[in-house]
């Protein structure tokens, strides 16, 4: 069973603060150069591409995060957030809770997959 905590890394807990102020150089900040992000299988490697995708998909689409629970997995982060926003909602959940991996290094997120899991029957 995973550890759960209460507390975010600084630099997810700005992630998080940026994403929802829509600041896209707020975001873009808090990754690392060469970081890379995982979004619907579509990978996005570097600032340049990670400033676009924010700037359009996030910033664009006016999309909100708020926290349900953050689990540190081995040093890895994991983070359930419910989500809003003017993004098409078409076919989604009521309430959109999706999964954010972040790998973080030397206090800048180094990889973020963001995944909208299904539940498991396991």
């Amino acid at each position: 069973m995973p550890s759960s905590t209460t507390e975010l890394p600084p630099v997810a807990a700005e992630h998080i603060a940026a994403v929802n102020a829509f600041d896209t150089d707020r975001i873009v900040a808090t990754f690392a150069p060469d970081a890379y992000v995982n979004d619907n299988r579509r990978e996005i490697w570097g600032t340049e591409a990670i400033r676009k995708f924010m700037d359009k998909e996030m910033a664009g689409n006016h999309v909100t995060m708020e926290v349900r629970e953050v689990i540190d997995h081995y040093g890895d982060l994991i983070v359930r957030t419910r989500w809003d926003g003017t993004y098409d909602k078409t076919g989604l959940p009521d309430e959109l809770v999706v999964t954010s991996y972040f790998a973080i290094r030397d206090g800048k997120i180094t990889s973020l997959a963001i995944i909208a899991n299904q539940p498991s029957p396991y």
